[in-house]
């Protein structure tokens, strides 16, 4: 019986989640409570010399999807002009209003998916030559910590670099679903790291793109294994998959 009443609360709060007015609420509750977060705890991040360069320059900044709560108030605060690609589903929508907040326009699609039209409003972004482009390259779907060459043809077909981003937490709660996302609690020390840019070449070939997207894939891997590993000796999984915790 409770069970079933368990059930019937779930069900009602996924169906009021896809409500604009709801989503633009959690968004406020969720915005305020990161930035509390963010003032909060004590900061260590290498390389954001090169976000700042960046930050209003075409370029594809790439971080793992369970790695994005902290990096929001990093692009408030170095006053980033970007465009995030988020999913089209409920969940994709209400992210994409709290990344309003902090200054952040989204194109809908899945560039892991390799849409087309995802394809284009990104190279028209970035051929803009003032906006950069912020996506996970193993979103929505997964599987965790695997590079989607999305990102590769953005950076082909504008010249734009991709530059890996990522953080961790002296006090962290890593959920349990399939990105195993980064929670990160108030009063916290973060360390975070900007990688250095990485230019894919427009003559370059598409089946060259596995050994690329290997490199690349490595890189974020052991960004986010070495900063962990000054917090923590939990190892975040690689292919994990939503259906793997229905």
């Amino acid at each position: 019986m409770k069970k079933s009443i368990k059930k019937k609360i779930r069900r009602f709060f996924r169906f009021i989640y896809g409500w604009g007015v709801i989503q633009w609420a959690l968004a406020l509750i969720y915005w305020v409570l990161i930035w509390f977060v963010y003032f909060t705890s004590t900061k260590d991040v290498k390389g954001l010399d090169i976000l700042r360069k960046y930050a209003r320059k075409p370029a594809i900044f790439v971080f793992w999807h369970g790695r994005t709560m902290i990096l929001s108030p990093f692009i408030a605060l170095n006053r980033v002009r970007g465009y995030i690609i988020a999913d089209s589903h409920k969940d994709g929508r209400a992210i994409a209003k709290m990344e309003k907040l902090f200054g952040l326009r989204t194109i809908y699609g899945s560039s892991a998916s390799g849409g087309v039209s995802v394809l284009k409003k990104g190279v028209a972004v970035l051929n803009r030559g003032n906006f950069c482009l912020a996506l996970s390259p193993d979103g929505p779907r997964g599987p965790s910590m695997r590079f989607h060459d999305g990102a590769l043809y953005f950076a082909k077909m504008t010249g734009a670099p991709i530059i890996p981003v990522c953080y961790s937490s002296s006090r962290p709660w890593f959920q349990n679903r399939w990105d195993r996302y980064l929670l990160t609690k108030p009063f916290s020390k973060i360390a975070g790291a900007v990688g250095k840019p990485i230019f894919i070449d427009r003559k370059t070939k598409v089946e060259d793109f596995e050994k690329i997207r290997k490199n690349l894939e490595d890189i974020m891997v052991k960004q986010a294994y070495d900063l962990d590993k000054k917090f923590t000796d939990f190892r975040v999984e690689q292919d994990l998959t939503p259906e793997s915790f229905m």
